[in-house]
This record gives C-alpha cells, sequence and structure tokens, in this order.
C-alpha cells in the first residue's frame, strides 16, 4: 500500500512538473496567443484588447495563380538577332508573387468600363480616357476596318484578349480590379452591403476605406475586443483584403513565362528553355498533338493562320486566351497571341543597375497627401486618395537623389548627362531624364526615345516571328501608345510564406 501511494505521489509529482514546464513554455512565446516580451494574452478584453490574427495566409485572389519565387538566370538564352544588346544574362532572385492565368480579356474590360461609365457621371471624361483605341486596327494597305468596330464590342471576341490599351490605361484598370475585389470580399464577410448608388467621389476605393474617408453601406463591422468602443472597420492588420493587383515587373513576367519549376530536381536546372515549354521548337512534341503550333505567331512572311483545312496556330488574329498550352505555372499564351506590358521603365543596361532582389525600374515613391498639421487629406472628386511625392528631405534623401524619382537613375544625373563637348559645367541641376541626351536646337527634339515614358513590352504576339516568343527578348513603346497586338495581365505580391498554404 505504501510502495502504491509513494509511486502515486511520484506520478503526480511528474505530472505537476509537466504542467509547470509547459505553462513556462508558454509564457516564454511558444503560446502564440501570449506575448513573448510582456507575458500579456493577445485579442484578451480583459487587458485592453490588442488583437492580432493568427495564422493568417493570404488567399488567392481571383484570376491568379500563384507564382513560387526562387532564383534563375535572366536574359539572352539565344542569338540578339536584333544587336540590340540589351538583355545580359545575370542571376536574379524573384519572391513569390501571384499573376493572371491569362491576358485580360474583352468581357473584362467592357466591365470596367460599365462601371466607369455607371458611377462617374459628372465626370464623364474618365470613361472616354479609359476607353480601348480601337483604330489600331487600321492599316494603310490592309482591309482590317470590320475589327474596329468589332474585335472589342462583338460578344464573339469576348474571351479574346483585349488590345488598343496604352500603359496608362492597364494601371488604371489594375487598381479599379484591387477596389472591385476587395470590395467584394467585404460584402461576402458581411461586412458591407452592395451599393448601387455609388456616384461620382462617393464610390468604394480600397486605400479612402483604410483612411477612413469611406463609409458604405454598413451590414455589420467587425466586433472590438477593445472596452472602449463595440465594433470597429475593417484593418490592413485583419489580413482580409488584398494587396493591389498591377502589372507585372520585368523580372516577374520572364520568370512567371520560363515556368523552370518543371525543369527542377534538387535545385538544378537540367534544362533552360528557350520558349515557355521544353525543346527548341515550337511545335508540339507530345504523340497525340504532335506537330502542332504551341503558340499563336507568323511562321512566315505572309503566313499567319497557315491552310484552309489545316490551320496550323488556328488564328488569323489573336485568339481566345485559353488557347493552346498552359505553361508549368498554369499560365496561357505566355508567348504570342499578344505582347504584355510590364511595369518597368525601358533602359537598355537596366541589368547592370537593378538589384539582385526582385530586381525593377521605375519606382516614384509616394505618400498620402497631408495638411499643415499632418491629417490625411479627404478622397477627391474621384474618390481616390490623392498622394504626394516624396519630400527630398525625407525617404528620397536617404539615396541622394531630387523627388524621390528613381526611374532615371543614374541616367538624369549631372554624372551621366550625355551633351555636347563644351556644354556641361557640372552646375546645372538635373532632375529629368528629358535632357540626358543631346537636344535639338530649339530643347525640343530629342534624339533617342528612351525616356521615362519608355515601358518595357514582352512576350511576342500573332504579328510576330518566332524570335519573340523567347521571355528574354524585350523592346519598348511609349506608355501612351498602343497596338492591336498588345494587351496585358495583372500580378499581386505574395505576402507571408512564399509556398503558401
Amino acid at each position: 500500500m505504501t510502495k502504491t501511494y509513494h509511486l502515486m505521489y511520484r506520478l503526480s509529482s511528474s505530472l505537476l512538473v509537466a504542467v509547470a514546464i509547459l505553462l513556462a513554455s508558454c509564457n516564454r512565446g511558444e503560446n502564440p496567443n501570449v506575448s513573448p516580451t510582456t507575458g500579456w494574452d493577445y485579442n484578451n478584453p480583459d487587458n485592453g484588447g490588442f488583437e492580432v490574427k493568427i495564422g493568417a495566409e493570404q488567399e488567392t485572389g481571383p484570376g491568379l495563380v500563384l507564382i513560387e519565387g526562387g532564383t534563375f538566370t535572366m536574359g539572352r538564352v539565344q542569338e540578339d538577332v536584333m544587336y540590340d544588346w540589351n538583355n545580359p544574362i545575370r542571376r536574379v532572385t524573384v519572391s513569390s508573387f501571384y499573376m493572371d492565368e491569362t491576358e485580360v480579356r474583352n468581357v473584362d474590360y467592357k466591365l470596367y468600363l460599365w462601371w466607369l461609365q455607371r458611377v462617374y457621371v459628372d465626370y464623364p471624361e474618365v470613361h472616354k480616357r479609359a476607353l480601348p483605341d480601337t483604330l489600331v486596327w487600321r492599316s494603310p494597305l490592309g482591309y482590317n476596318d470590320p475589327y474596329v468596330q468589332y474585335y472589342f464590342r462583338h460578344p464573339s471576341y469576348n474571351n479574346y484578349p483585349v488590345v488598343g490599351v496604352n500603359w496608362n490605361q492597364a494601371t488604371d484598370y489594375c487598381k479599379w480590379r484591387t477596389d472591385r475585389v476587395n470590395e467584394q470580399i467585404l460584402v461576402d464577410e458581411g461586412i458591407l452591403n452592395y451599393d448601387p448608388e455609388q456616384k461620382n467621389e462617393n464610390n468604394f476605393n480600397t486605400e479612402a476605406y483604410l483612411a477612413g474617408q469611406y463609409e458604405g453601406v454598413v451590414n455589420q463591422n467587425l466586433p472590438s475586443l477593445d472596452p472602449n468602443e463595440e465594433t470597429r472597420r475593417v484593418q490592413l492588420e485583419d489580413g482580409l483584403l488584398l494587396p493591389a493587383y498591377r502589372l507585372p515587373t520585368e523580372a516577374e513576367w520572364e520568370f512567371a513565362a520560363y515556368a523552370l519549376r518543371g525543369n527542377t530536381f534538387e535545385e538544378r536546372i537540367f534544362e533552360r528553355r528557350i520558349y515557355p515549354w521544353d525543346g527548341h521548337n515550337v511545335r508540339n512534341s507530345a504523340k497525340k498533338h504532335r506537330g502542332e503550333f504551341m503558340a499563336n505567331f507568323v511562321r512566315g512572311r505572309g503566313d499567319l493562320m497557315g491552310v484552309a483545312g489545316s490551320l496550323n496556330d488556328n488564328g488569323s488574329i489573336t485568339v481566345e486566351v485559353k488557347s493552346y498550352w498552359p505553361n508549368d505555372y498554369g499560365l496561357y499564351c505566355m508567348a504570342g497571341n499578344v505582347n504584355e506590358w510590364v511595369q518597368d521603365v525601358y533602359r537598355p543596361l537596366s541589368a547592370r543597375d537593378v538589384d539582385a532582389f526582385n530586381p525593377f525600374r521605375g519606382n516614384v515613391y509616394t505618400d498620402l497627401e497631408r495638411d499643415a498639421n499632418g491629417n490625411l487629406v479627404t478622397k477627391d472628386e474621384l474618390g481616390r486618395m490623392p498622394v504626394d511625392t516624396v519630400k527630398s528631405e525625407d525617404v528620397a534623401d536617404r539615396y541622394n537623389y531630387q523627388k524621390g524619382d528613381y526611374r532615371n537613375y543614374l541616367d538624369g544625373d549631372n554624372l551621366s548627362q550625355i551633351k555636347a563637348s563644351g556644354q556641361w559645367t557640372g552646375e546645372d541641376q538635373q532632375e529629368s531624364t528629358e535632357s540626358m541626351y543631346i537636344q535639338g536646337q530649339n530643347d525640343q527634339m530629342p534624339v533617342s526615345l528612351i525616356d521615362d515614358r519608355a515601358r518595357v513590352i514582352k512576350g511576342g504576339s500573332w504579328k510576330d516571328r518566332a524570335y519573340w516568343l523567347n521571355p528574354s527578348t524585350r523592346r519598348f513603346l511609349d506608355q501612351e501608345a498602343a497596338r492591336d497586338d498588345l494587351g496585358f495581365r495583372c500580378a499581386m505580391i505574395r505576402v507571408g510564406s512564399p509556398a503558401g498554404f
């Protein structure tokens, strides 16, 4: 009896010690609901109710595919037949991000235009400014006039990529899409109700909502753990709202197009790709589809679609966005169909300047505009929060550059000014790329097309030869220009773990 008692006592003591150790370890921070620095509970109304979202992971937005990031060799993988020498090979790393499965379709863009026309009733210029240029189909020596009227508007082309959209319009579409997706999230969560009466500045904008400048039709705000208030608005810290849709960077686009995850074994890429698929050929090598073209492009002079009865790419112009076979990330038409806008400002030698991690040229640092007292300025007539470029004494000055504008980094400063001999004294302070190349006699005639308005386009199109299907090839176009073989797709940052759920 005594031995049994002592045994039970020792077991009880061991259990108590184990519980004490567990509690001590929790207090040391292993319990995610307890602060490791103060010992205070998170999400506890008894101590003030500091709220922390535990175990949050980013949801995948509509139309997006997760692109798991990593390192890759960016740049030329074939002969530079154009002799531009603008894409030397270099090793870079791209963090994980999301990208549209397909190019933005005509029907997607028509929804955008419908919303603009319905909401901005007092500002019709907003809708007008967003209209695609359907005249891009006209050709002086070709009969393409029917496409001017039918390509964008006829339902037969709903699932075809939108064209005639310039870089500025594509960027505005991404901002609008961000707001509509986040508004729908709040509706789905039961926080807001649909508001069909949104007009002019009274429309949902993500930044305005987070800044407290938009109320909307509230159904039920989140319960607050703060004893001083019953409910509260959604905050960024809740993890409900998605990051902004945007154009992909050039590095992201090229990384996603190659999709080398299909050619990787234990961190070794056993075959580099020329195209978004394996091999050096533009035809399918699989037995079932052998000989079929992998993309929509020009096979040779005057051959855009093949012979009747056996069309080689089944497209005289563009084709539906889910045509051919997706690459190893599940992305369609990353080669051919239409070229695509990316975020970057074009420079021939960007590879020598940009970072090895998430390389990008085109940064313009901004902040929300504030009054003299530091309060946020209310939203503008379009419902957006106005922004100011960062002042020179703020972030920009940490890098010794004016106005926080890095699009013309190292080619708009005095050290890299290219002027006629004897004209440069080193005393003038240039803040723009407009004068980085020799000007005409009246200073209105630059001799170069490369400036801060030149944006990179990638991917090749239905009008291009196979050379341009290679993801590393790069061209540029003025950001206000549009073409009948140029569209876009959206991207989004991946926050949190790079591999997702």
